[in-house]
């Protein structure tokens, strides 16, 4: 006769001990992964249902991916940073929020939603890193489920792989500790915050708290990570000039240079409600980051329906500098030099190799 082993059994296999927690008095403990700093007693799961207390010690994923792809650099977005560089990026299973649209829900929520869920597939660090160089990836990321949460299997991948010169990322939704950004900033190059809305009610209905998302941006910035945020802008949720300019000017309290990418919903797991998002939606949103400041602005999703939202342009002198359509690179004039414009000398800011 068969026997049923449950995603759980098969989870609390791929475990160890975990090191971002402190151990409290009758066998509790705190964790420190992410921002809702969870007080898990003992034979308890937190909130991201992948971390738990086993007779006073935290256990958490290790060893295995439910999701593994390589990618270009563009799509995580990064626009900033290696253009045209293949990415390999991996996840594994859970997350600290549990938003309707979630587009990677088969990851995010399958301990949470008995209909999504994918087998976790065991694997080393070193296959990882190997996979990468046979590929040609010159990043490693991790993302498909909230990377914050299983930030020490993170860190074991990505210590491997930039002793081997890779460069690591985190696509994140920004939920984050100043315990977690110092645990993984050794490792850590690139980090991308999706920034969802600037609403706290709408904030809590996914599952978080504007202030801790906008402190972890903060932390994130502070600490030199480069940063480049996204905002999925959706028709009847965040899609109004007032939150957008919002979202704009707190970009602009931390750095004019922070690349904000807005990004067209497309209906998806339990948000099938609002419209999907239009390319004049975008521009829109895109007009109101530069009018507010923002140097580097972005719309995404809807290749070449955005004009010039797609490509880098050097704020002193107004030239191309980058020709994008969607994730293709047609135009490169900032890599062969660093990160300088040709025409003016100006420095534009990112990771340029």
């Amino acid at each position: 006769m068969a026997v049923t082993v449950t995603l759980e059994q098969v989870l609390s296999r791929l475990a160890r001990e975990g090191e971002l927690y402190e151990r409290l008095p009758e066998g509790r403990v705190r964790c420190y992964a992410c921002g809702h700093r969870c007080l898990i007693l003992p034979g308890q799961k937190g909130i991201c249902k992948v971390r738990w207390n086993e007779g006073g010690r935290l256990l958490v994923p290790a060893g295995y991916v439910a999701g593994l792809q390589l990618d270009p650099i563009e799509k995580k977005p990064f626009f900033h940073a290696y253009p045209g560089a293949r990415a390999l990026s991996f996840g594994m299973l859970g997350c600290d929020l549990h938003c309707p649209n979630c587009q990677n829900f088969l990851t995010s929520q399958a301990l949470r939603d008995r209909d999504t869920g994918v087998p976790p597939e065991e694997v080393t660090p070193s296959q990882i890193v190997n996979l990468a160089f046979r590929q040609r990836a010159r990043v490693l990321t991790s993302t498909y489920n909230e990377p914050l949460i299983t930030s020490e299997w993170a860190v074991e991948v990505f210590k491997e792989g930039k002793a081997r010169g890779l460069t690591c990322s985190y696509v994140s939704n920004g939920n984050a500790t100043a315990e977690v950004l110092d645990y993984i900033r050794p490792y850590v190059d690139l980090y991308k915050v999706d920034l969802k809305s600037f609403d706290d009610k709408d904030y809590r209905r996914l599952g978080g708290v504007l202030k801790t998302i906008l402190d972890g941006t903060r932390m994130v910035y502070k600490r030199g990570f480069w940063l480049e945020v996204v905002t999925l802008v959706i028709p009847g949720f965040n899609d109004s000039d007032a939150e957008l300019r919002d979202i704009a000017q707190f970009l602009i309290s931390l750095s004019a240079d922070i690349p904000w990418h807005v990004t067209a919903f497309h209906k998806d797991y339990k948000m099938t409600d609002p419209p999907n998002t239009t390319a004049e939606t975008l521009i829109r949103a895109a007009e109101i980051g530069v009018a507010e400041g923002l140097r580097y602005v972005y719309a995404g999703n809807l290749p070449g329906r955005v004009g010039r939202f797609e490509n880098t342009y050097c704020p002193s002198c107004k030239a191309l500098l980058i020709e994008r359509v969607g994730y293709t690179i047609l135009k490169d004039l900032l890599t062969p030099r660093r990160g300088v414009c040709p025409s003016c000398s100006s420095k534009i800011p990112g990771v340029w190799g």
